[in-house]
């Protein structure tokens, strides 16, 4: 990805830690880069509850529609942001 003053990210997928990473190596093998945010703050915060502290996949907006195609065919879609960011 580009520097983010280059390309807007936008939020492709919210849930723990170890949910972000796998659908992070999703759209790595298929060719979409990303990113998770919010990564270290979820670790350390989900251990003590676990319903706060989601971390999110971001992509470039260019990159959106093809990363939730790819999550959704591949995922429990209920973690999928269909809107905005």
């Amino acid at each position: 990805m580009n520097s983010v003053n280059e390309e807007r990210l936008v939020q492709v997928f919210a849930g723990n830690v170890w949910q972000a990473q796998l659908v992070k190596g999703l759209l790595d093998a298929n060719g979409i880069q990303c990113a998770i945010n919010d990564e270290t703050v979820g670790a350390v915060i989900s251990q003590y509850a676990p319903n706060i502290g989601d971390v999110y996949v971001v992509v470039t907006e260019e990159n959106r529609e093809k990363a939730l195609k790819v999550i959704k065919e591949n995922t429990n879609p209920e973690n999928t942001q269909t809107g905005g960011n």
